[in-house]
């Protein structure tokens, strides 16, 4: 099996399709990065995966261009994620294609992202009469990054960092230091995290240098939350979990999986590193 068959167009040359074409859509099996984490059959975690587009547009009936940001999320339970160089090229295919309303594109959007990650998937579109809206935010927490530490271990990810210990604590932690290589083209990954728990108090230094640990790993954005979220489970014992990634943006796209051990739904602030 080669590259291409396995992450689509992700690492190789490829020319931008401008009329429109879902089969630019690459779909990859979340199974092939749960495997690593032996998750069995019933999935630790609710989730959803949050894609900001920034480089959407389309022509309307009479051949004028549009533009719109968009918001997908895709449920964590999809049987698969799509390959982001993929995604990007098809909506580049949009470029060239007159769509009749912008809730007809919605509705276009919605059936084939739907079809690629084998789950519905929620599309929202903002236009540029609402752009004055959108206002930049961090996300909330304590951050532990001023922590004074040696560190020089960069992988791979060293989940024996994580303890916990002591009464239950209710905190938010956050750290901007978050950085992994995309498993195809080794381009960097940066991001910041946020970790919401109840449970025994997470010791920071060594969540910090778990963090770091990162920084040289192999890993899709998704692979790298779901790997945080099970190692500070099993490490640290929370009665209730929270982790969530926002990565800055590639590609005119930004992904930010979030995984949670409970039912509620994740914002989506965007900070201004995105």
């Amino acid at each position: 099996m080669t590259a291409s068959d396995t992450h689509g167009p992700l690492g190789r040359s490829v020319a931008y399709a401008n009329r429109y074409d879902p089969t630019l859509l690459f779909p990859i099996a979340r199974s092939i990065g749960r495997a690593e984490l032996d998750l069995g059959a019933m999935l630790p975690f609710d989730g959803v995966d949050v894609w900001n587009a920034y480089e959407l547009s389309w022509l309307d009936a009479r051949g004028k261009p549009e533009i719109a940001l968009a918001e997908f999320r895709v449920p964590a339970t999809s049987p698969a994620i799509v390959e982001s160089k993929s995604f990007k090229l098809y909506l580049n295919s949009f470029s060239r294609e007159r769509v009749g309303s912008i809730d007809a594109l919605r509705e276009r959007l919605v059936h084939d992202l739907s079809a690629a990650a084998g789950a519905p998937v929620e599309v929202a579109l903002l236009p540029p009469a609402r752009f004055a809206s959108l206002a930049l935010h961090e996300l909330e927490g304590e951050s532990i990054d001023g922590l004074e530490l040696d560190i020089d271990e960069y992988g791979p990810p060293n989940a024996r960092h994580l303890h916990a210990n002591g009464a239950p604590v209710a905190e938010t932690l956050v750290s901007n230091l978050l950085k992994s290589n995309c498993p195809v083209t080794g381009q960097p990954d940066w991001a910041s995290v946020q970790i919401r728990y109840r449970g025994p108090r997470i010791a920071r230094e060594g969540l910090l240098r778990y963090l770091v640990s990162f920084r040289e790993h192999a890993g899709f954005h998704e692979q790298c939350v779901e790997r945080i979220f099970v190692d500070i489970t099993r490490h640290c014992a929370p009665q209730a979990l929270e982790v969530y990634a926002r990565y800055t943006r590639r590609g005119g796209l930004d992904i930010n999986p979030w995984r949670a051990s409970g039912g509620t739904s994740a914002p989506n602030p965007r900070g201004a590193r995105q």
